[in-house]
């Protein structure tokens, strides 16, 4: 072997024996990245599965699914009233009247869970809303159901079974402790499998996300990763000491892992209503109210964002009755402070109709005192008719149907009363304002004026359009209106035809 390689081994050698030597040393003196970065303060949070461990699932699952029920619900109906056309009658002319009358069977399902020994079933009443025949499954055994009461405004339905023995049952806990990152786990019949067991954590609290006009005043949702299917509606979110804290309700169709639950509270405050009476009876007001924005608080003076900011009142309601006005902030009832709109509506509402409450509002900087005695909240209460109204219009070519913009109109929507011009109720998807921009479902699109001529009435604008040349192009000027609020107009050019 020659001196040049035995110098070039030696030195290999040399140079790998020193780098050993130096990792050894800085492990053995902690001189890592984390420390220098981090400095000589303890961690955040110790890390999960070492020190606190995971939590033992399956031993959790074994212990509450038999408990947790398979709803089946069926109703029945014509195909008249399902509005159906059979795809071969362009070629066959209509159906017979005997055709009319033939029944169909619509069947769907959900998920529920047990709440008492003696077989009072929760789900939700959507689950349930208009089926004539209801079977529950508890293990493999079925048993017919009865609806004992239901709640469309938080979306809760209460049924109960009985075979003459009791039942096991699920122990509701406090969702007011959740808080996000928590572990949750959900159990339901999704697609009909049942006792599916999906696990994830508490994404968020107090969330609003518009499911229905019934529910809008009452949402106040978990939001969970946990994953919620098709058929898990109505089954139980659990935290880890097999409690329920919620009650598995919607999912968001655009996303993955974005769930939504009935907190366990609401119900524990319906419950002994859905049982004893069939129905939940909530004092109202007659109020719409917004959260006060900062920029709110300080233009009113406020020194916070707390209370509640009146946006429309309704005629002949107890508040309009009481002499409250849009543009008062509600800071108090009956000496409670009042941080958001969600505190006013549940106080109020649990204290039930025909019951007196003191609220302490702000009006032009000054602080007054209003005696007001509760009705009772129902969904005719919270979203106005009124005579006045009138049948709603249509133009088939323009595809769009429309009706005046009356008093109750402009107050469910809370539409300025210096706003004129005809409410546009429908626009179909091949209407030509539907491609400008016009919609009708979570937007208020009004039609102020037409060839620069301003409308007030569906009349007004059905004459205008009328008197307009075949061929000619129209000019609708449209104002728009999201949740009080105006957003931008549009202007939409139909050709008449």
């Amino acid at each position: 072997m020659s001196s040049h390689f035995k110098r070039q081994t030696t030195t290999a050698a040399l140079v790998f024996g020193a780098v050993i030597f130096g990792m050894v040393l800085s492990g053995g003196l902690d001189w890592t990245s984390t420390a220098s970065s981090q400095g000589t303060g303890d961690p955040v949070a110790p890390p999960v599965g070492i020190e606190t461990g995971l939590p033992n699932l399956a031993d959790l699952a074994e212990r509450v699914s038999p408990a947790v029920v398979s709803i089946d619900a069926s109703s029945f109906e014509t195909a008249e009233e399902r509005g159906r056309n059979l795809p071969f009658e362009f070629f066959m002319g209509p159906r017979g009247p005997r055709d009319d009358d033939r029944e169909f069977r619509r069947d769907s399902g959900g998920s529920g869970f047990l709440v008492s020994a003696d077989g009072f079933v929760v789900t939700n009443n959507h689950v349930i809303r208009g089926a004539e025949r209801l079977r529950v499954r508890v293990g493999d055994r079925e048993y017919d159901a009865e609806v004992r009461g239901t709640d469309p405004a938080t979306d809760l339905a209460l049924l109960k079974i009985d075979d003459g023995h009791e039942f096991q049952y699920l122990a509701l806990g406090d969702s007011e402790r959740l808080r996000p990152g928590d572990w949750v786990m959900a159990i339901g019949s999704p697609a009909g499998l049942d006792n599916s067991v999906t696990v994830g954590v508490v994404s968020a609290k107090q969330r609003r996300i518009g499911i229905s006009s019934e529910t809008t005043s009452f949402e106040n949702f978990i939001q969970t990763d946990a994953a919620i299917n098709f058929g898990n509606s109505g089954g139980p979110l659990m935290n880890l000491s097999g409690e329920v804290i919620g009650i598995n309700t919607a999912i968001n169709w655009g996303s993955e892992n974005i769930g939504f639950a009935v907190p366990v509270n609401v119900l524990k405050t319906v419950l002994p209503q859905l049982r004893d009476v069939g129905r939940v009876r909530r004092g109202f007001l007659g109020l719409s109210v917004n959260d006060v924005a900062p920029e709110a608080a300080e233009a009113f003076g406020l020194d916070s964002t707390d209370g509640a900011l009146v946006m429309g009142v309704t005629e002949d309601m107890p508040a309009d009755k009481a002499g409250i006005e849009v543009g008062d902030i509600v800071l108090k009832v009956d000496d409670r402070k009042i941080g958001n709109t969600r505190e006013l509506i549940d106080y109020v509402s649990e204290r039930g109709p025909d019951a007196e409450v003191e609220l302490e509002i702000l009006r032009n900087g000054k602080r007054i005192r209003r005696e007001v005695v509760l009705t009772e909240r129902t969904i005719e209460a919270e979203t106005p008719t009124d005579e006045s109204d009138g049948e709603e219009s249509g133009i088939e070519w323009l595809g769009i149907r429309y009706q005046d913009l009356a008093p109750a109109s402009r107050a469910a929507h809370r539409i300025p009363d210096d706003v004129e011009g005809v409410w546009v109720t429908e626009v179909s998807p091949r209407s030509p304002l539907f491609d400008a921009g016009v919609r009708a479902d979570d937007i208020v699109s009004i039609i102020a004026s037409v060839n620069g001529e301003p409308v007030s009435s569906a009349a007004e604008l059905e004459s205008i359009i009328g008197e307009a040349p075949s061929g000619s192009r129209l000019r609708l000027f449209v104002r728009r209106f999201a949740n009080g609020r105006e957003g931008q107009p549009l202007f939409a050019f139909p050709n008449k035809p």
